[in-house]
């Protein structure tokens, strides 16, 4: 593919000056555009050691407002990033609603030989990897995400004109050059092969690589200001077609056309789901005497304090995800949990509506920022589950957001397991009367009043909505690597006892 690319197209001065003014001002306005209709970009330079990625993001960002936009270079990975799955250092970057990131390398340097380790991959981890990266462009895309990908390709002779006498002979630019960049000239014809297989798997009709022939620096300014314009032009015209076909605006209830969306047929596991319904078949009085409690409880809290140290050591990050009825018992059953554990090894995140910085972004954009590191045990006390539970009844979402949130959701943990994550999810389960028992137990309690609010019996005349939306999230995302487990939790210590015992057998097993 690259080999066939003709490198020859040059430009005049005199012809780059005309077009450039031209194309500055247009690139300009569309930006303004973006802003207006929330169209977040995400534009991603890859190519060859001193190709010129710098120079061009350079000269994209000279007529644009600095306010709206985001620059980041991706070579070097710093440690805070190496120790978490790979593409979280690209998701905490993702930028707001109407702005626009530019990438200096894509989440697809992970893959090619001159920038990770030297032992080659398997072809299972190579498969892998295209498939997370694949399956996070589709979730961006279809959440509204424009993105653009430029691949910038130069001569062997050109590159050594530029590594000898534009960088190596300057004091100045000198550092730029390093011994991984050496080695890619020196191995020219065989990263080529690499180059071309990593466009070949992940190029798509979604998002394809725009190849910029990149010999003449002024040529391929051009070209990318050209291929920006057009996309921009593309999408803002597209959001235009949406408003006018919904009239001045979109119902909060109606689908919003989404571009390039296949049409999934999911009729069968639909009624499968249907027919299934995993609470009422799941008892949730289970009792445990007290002193079996306490026995169990310091059993149990002792051998995962030792379990902490021992994930630390080995590098094993671990996700614990509780949801539940409202009054289940879940910070409870967190509080003893975590009672016996090293506070600086885990983190409990507490999760609330969404803030208007996480609304402007992909709603598991906020998930991601808190995602732990190697080592580390990261507690949800709800979690992005909250797309197909509260969401969905309460209509925050389409219909045909939350239906795309399952196959979002098992994609995100999938990446998070093949990155050695731990994941364990708790539905914490009462019955009805036993939560309409603890809502009058809270509202006498004048320490636990707090807990109870309007909307929390709001929630309760929607039991059955929510059970339903229970049902199905368990039916479609209860995977092998990140399974669901129910907790009868109609006795708070039985619930407690019973939790702590599945974590600490999950991560025994693990650090087998």
């Amino acid at each position: 593919m690259l080999e066939k690319i003709d490198l020859n197209h040059t430009l005049s001065k005199k012809e780059y000056k005309t077009e450039i003014e031209v194309l500055e001002k247009r690139l300009a306005e569309l930006q303004r555009k973006l802003l207006e209709f929330k169209i977040p970009a995400t534009i991603m330079f890859e190519g060859w050691s001193a190709a010129g990625k710098g120079t061009c993001i350079s000269k994209i960002l000279h007529p644009l407002d600095p306010r709206y936009y985001f620059v980041h270079t991706m070579n070097k990975i710093p440690e805070n990033s190496a120790m978490r799955p790979f593409l979280w250092d690209y998701w905490i970057k993702m930028p707001p609603a109407g702005r626009i990131v530019l990438f200096d390398k894509s989440w697809y340097r992970a893959i090619l030989p001159d920038r990770r380790e030297k032992r080659p991959l398997s072809e299972s981890a190579i498969n892998g990897f295209y498939y997370d990266v694949d399956a996070l462009e589709r979730m961006l895309s279809e959440n509204g995400m424009l993105i653009i990908r430029f691949f910038l390709h130069i001569s062997k002779q050109e590159q050594k004109k530029r590594f000898y006498e534009l960088l190596l002979n300057n004091p100045d630019t000198h550092w730029r050059i390093d011994k991984h960049d050496m080695a890619q000239h020196k191995n020219y014809d065989e990263q080529l092969k690499h180059f071309d297989n990593m466009i070949r798997q992940s190029n798509s009709a979604l998002n394809e690589w725009n190849i910029i022939e990149a010999d003449d620096a002024k040529f391929a300014t051009v070209k990318i200001y050209k291929i920006l314009i057009n996309k921009f032009e593309k999408e803002i015209n597209f959001r235009k077609d949406c408003q006018l076909s919904a009239g001045t605006a979109i119902a909060a209830d109606e689908e919003k056309p989404v571009k390039n969306q296949p049409e999934e047929d999911d009729s069968r596991e639909r009624c499968e789901c249907s027919q299934t319904s995993i609470l009422r078949s799941i008892e949730p009085d289970k009792d445990m005497p007290q002193d079996e409690y306490k026995e169990k409880l310091s059993y149990y809290q002792k051998k995962l304090a030792g379990l902490e140290h021992k994930l630390y050591i080995k590098r094993t990050p671990v996700v614990i995800v509780y949801e539940g009825w409202d009054a289940a018992g879940k910070g409870g059953n967190i509080r003893r949990l975590t009672q016996e554990l090293d506070p600086r090894g885990f983190e409990w995140f507490p999760i609330s509506a969404p803030s208007r910085e996480e609304l402007e972004r992909h709603y598991l954009w906020r998930f991601w920022k808190t995602m732990p590191k190697d080592g580390h045990i990261a507690i949800f006390d709800r979690s992005w589950y909250g797309r197909v539970l509260v969401e969905r009844v309460e209509g925050f979402c389409s219909e045909k957001e939350w239906r795309r949130a399952y196959q979002e959701i098992n994609d995100m943990e999938t990446h998070l397991y093949n990155h050695g994550t731990v994941i364990i999810k708790f539905w914490l389960h009462i019955d009805k009367e036993e939560q309409l028992r603890r809502f009058h137990a809270r509202e006498t309690d004048p320490y636990k009043q707090f807990k109870i609010t309007e909307e929390d019996w709001r929630n309760r005349e929607k039991w059955d909505d929510y059970e339903k939306a229970v049902d199905e999230m368990i039916f479609r995302t209860n995977k092998k690597h990140a399974p669901w487990i129910v907790i009868e939790s109609n006795n708070k210590k039985y619930a407690r006892v019973k939790t702590l015992e599945i974590v600490v057998d999950a991560l025994e097993e693990r650090l087998k």
